[in-house]
């Protein structure tokens, strides 16, 4: 496909999503429609839906109005493309510009990408960082593994992925967390991932799991499993410990056990979880509004009422995790997002009404700092 057919091709996927469609649903229903493209249009074109969606309203500020050809001018003139020779009506082209396209419609400043009704709660929660978060968010997310330490050193895992061509550096505060430098579309193939070296994992949830206390002989439940990537983390650490995982869609975690066998790891998959735990981590679902880099369209599908919800759900699944810690225990509550609503609220409200439960410590990580928002606090039980 020419750059020109893959605007084209952006334009009407974008429409789709901008009338409701999910994102991945709008991609996967052009990809089979169209097999004539080669993975690197799918590439070029999913980086074209998600560059526009993380900027949003930006881009349709410079492109003259909120519609997947508005996005798409929006976006040439954002980065300098030659637009004379992209909107052509030509072959795969999309239409020629007309006189108020072929000049940016630039408002000053331009938006910051956020949802408004959404930008109160934001500012409270992230304060003198909020631009600069809302910016970061614009960006494409880095791609950062996680090595098995139970099995591999880093530094040799580093250099087993250089030899397959994925180029990765250390975070200066996790040597285990690889960022992928060059060559992350390689890595789902490598034999370094086949043969469970490494695991796709953000730093920030890698932070946190690394930060939580651990000995051997503990029990440890991974309450809000989904696939599993902090069980298997928490099990990597130290070896010595009954890991078990939970999630109320067991189908979330059908291929956790051949993940931990990869691994040279043993995870328990429990139905119906019964304390009592030494820890229990519970990661809620959340808004995600410290991935949204890489989710943008979710930025623009929540509302104050879904956010209700979320909340209300966070609140539940931390009384029933809390039954679950023994005495002296922990309870590990983590998001993936960065509003108080769902993060410092939540626990101050939990610990308001279970006096049985003190706080150890708390931590939120933006992208300012490597990898996704994200948050997490432990909470000990007398």
């Amino acid at each position: 496909m020419t750059p020109a057919a893959r605007i084209a091709a952006a334009i009407g996927v974008l429409d789709q999503i901008l009338a409701g469609a999910p994102a991945e649903q709008a991609l996967l229903r052009w990809s089979r429609a169209s097999r004539f493209a080669g993975s690197g249009d799918r590439a070029a074109l999913r980086d074209l839906v998600f560059g526009a969606l993380r900027r949003r309203d930006s881009l349709a500020a410079l492109g003259g109005g909120l519609s997947g050809r508005g996005l798409m001018v929006g976006h040439a003139h954002q980065a300098g493309l030659p637009l004379d020779a992209i909107f052509t009506g030509e072959g795969h082209a999309p239409a020629p510009l007309t006189p108020q396209e072929a000049a940016p419609q630039a408002a000053d400043p331009l938006p910051d990408d956020l949802p408004d009704w959404l930008r109160p709660d934001w500012h409270r929660a992230l304060g003198a960082q909020a631009d600069a978060v809302a910016q970061a968010m614009t960006d494409r997310a880095p791609v950062w593994l996680r090595v098995n330490l139970a099995q591999h050193d880093p530094a040799a895992v580093a250099e087993a992925l250089a030899a397959e061509g994925i180029a990765t550096q250390p975070a200066p505060d996790l040597p285990s967390a690889l960022r992928v430098v060059s060559g992350d579309r390689l890595v789902a193939r490598s034999a370094c991932y086949r043969d469970g070296l490494v695991e796709l994992q953000d730093l920030s949830p890698q932070r946190a799991c690394a930060r939580l206390p651990l000995a051997p002989g503990m029990r440890v439940l991974d309450y809000c499993a989904g696939g599993g990537g902090k069980a298997l983390a928490l099990a990597a650490r130290q070896p010595d410990m009954k890991v078990a995982a939970h999630d109320v869609t067991p189908a979330r975690m059908a291929d956790l056990p051949a993940r931990a066998g990869r691994a040279g790891l043993s995870i328990a998959l429990q139905t119906r979880p019964r304390g009592p735990y030494d820890l229990v981590v519970a990661d809620v679902p959340c808004s995600g509004s410290g991935t949204w880099r890489r989710t943008p369209d979710a930025k623009w599908r929540l509302t104050r009422a879904r956010l209700d919800d979320l909340v209300a759900v966070q609140g539940r699944i931390l009384e029933q995790a809390a039954v679950l810690v023994a005495p002296g225990g922990s309870l590990a509550y983590m998001t993936c997002s960065l509003l108080e609503a769902e993060n410092g609220a939540q626990i101050d409200g939990f610990l308001a009404a279970n006096p049985g439960f003190r706080e150890g410590d708390r931590q939120t990580w933006t992208p300012l700092d490597g990898g996704d928002g994200f948050f997490i606090a432990r909470l000990v039980r007398s």
